[in-house]
């Protein structure tokens, strides 16, 4: 049984802030279209993204419908797959194995692995190869939520530099002789007292990885404050390997600016797409150097919210109230911004039907349009920097005891459901 350590707010996101204000990069960014910097296609082993822009896997958000409306709008990218627990894949758990499918016109197949343990992610990773579920399989140790950092993984897992290496090693050599490349998402560190980026990049590197997609805030500064390009500067300096950054992207222009001021190879949009399937529409014209950008009316949205609704139910084997329930949290971040009162969203909120969808979506007025001050503003929870769950003496040393390893990867029916 693991015993837990809480982890202090020492970060210096609180710090930065007051440094930083309210602004962000993209507050300065690249200052003509005709300034765009070179953004070329990125060769991930075997697979081929001709533009290097990433829809970030997000648990709870990203399964194949929301995937299949962002794809609809971008470019030719990587959208990857929520996370996957390896306990739960390896258990066959039903769930897990619904958040492995693919829709057919996804062309590229792409999963993301969470687990603690290497020979279970070892075993995830096998069934994925078997099994030919994934085209190209990415590692979680960037979820900074308590109840995976708790157990040691997510971006509290790299600490431990001896399970972070034998993880990917075991992970890369398992997919290897199916020619499927394997990625890793880290962040900064737990937090500034306690940075792994830069060591956690070269292990990847030299285990393999064929890219490393850096969140530029550390474990403390959750979602808050504005990300730290200049982590992802250093990484790409120091890497070899594709480095894509992450943290901040809200709108076309911040994806121009990061790649502008950071080198990196390409960017990975997070929260800045909930809601927004069309921001891919936008970096696309922005890295080709065009001009034009995606500005639904409120009539457009709804046909879109109807789309979601119709993709989930197939995602949900045609359970209408389920794939409605899972539409919510969308729907609120398809509204935000646009003046339809309260009542309007707690209408969403009660649908439990398609038909109560549509009847709500026919109730909107199609002429409004999002209001020029909220265009690309922050989307999605915005939490500021928190104590960090850690198991007890996590940071006492950089790698585990025989003991602490017992701990670690005995029984955990939290990892093996959902």
């Amino acid at each position: 049984m693991i015993t837990e350590q809480i982890l202090p707010s020492r970060d210096r996101a609180g710090e930065q802030d007051d440094r930083r204000g309210d602004t962000s990069y993209a507050d300065h960014p690249v200052s003509h279209v005709a300034d765009a910097p070179h953004i070329a296609p990125v060769d991930l082993g075997n697979v081929h993204v001709q533009t290097p822009v990433v829809l970030s896997p997000m648990a709870g958000v990203t399964n194949w419908p929301f995937r299949v409306l962002c794809e609809e709008y971008g470019p030719d990218g990587l959208y990857v797959a929520e996370m996957i627990t390896a306990r739960a894949l390896v258990a066959r758990n039903p769930k897990a194995l619904r958040l492995c499918r693919f829709a057919p016109s996804e062309s590229i197949r792409s999963l993301q692995l969470y687990g603690v343990n290497p020979s279970i992610v070892e075993q995830a990773a096998k069934i994925v190869v078997d099994e030919d579920m994934a085209d190209h399989v990415d590692l979680n140790f960037g979820c900074p939520v308590p109840k995976v950092t708790r157990r040691g993984g997510g971006s509290a897992l790299p600490w431990k530099t001896d399970i972070f290496q034998e993880l990917i090693h075991r992970v890369v050599k398992v997919c290897d002789g199916a020619g499927i490349p394997v990625t890793a998402k880290i962040r900064v560190g737990i937090d500034h007292e306690h940075e792994t980026f830069m060591e956690a990049g070269h292990i990847a590197q030299e285990e393999g990885c064929a890219a490393v997609t850096l969140h530029a805030r550390t474990t403390s500064e959750y979602y808050g404050g504005h990300s730290d390009w200049d982590r992802i500067t250093q990484l790409v300096d120091a890497l070899d390997i594709p480095v894509f950054g992450n943290g901040d992207i809200w709108g076309a222009d911040d994806a121009l600016a990061m790649v502008s001021r950071t080198g990196c190879a390409g960017v990975a949009i997070g929260r800045g797409c909930q809601g927004r399937p069309w921001l891919f529409a936008d970096i696309d014209h922005a890295f080709r150097g065009e001009t034009e950008r995606v500005n639904p009316s409120l009539g457009e949205v709804g046909r879109i919210i109807l789309r979601h609704a119709q993709l989930l139910t197939e995602f949900f084997d045609g359970d209408e109230r389920m794939a409605v329930h899972d539409l919510r949290k969308h729907v609120a971040w398809y509204l935000k911004g646009y003046p339809v009162g309260g009542s309007t969203r707690k209408a969403f909120m009660e649908c439990e039907s398609l038909a109560d969808v549509e009847r709500e979506i026919d109730r909107l007025d199609p002429t409004l349009q999002l209001p020029a001050q909220v265009l690309n503003k922050p989307r999605g929870r915005v939490r500021f920097a928190k104590k960090v769950h850690l198991p007890y003496g996590w940071l006492d040393s950089r790698e585990t005891t025989h003991d602490m390893r017992e701990a670690l990867f005995g029984d955990d029916p939290m990892d093996a459901s959902y």
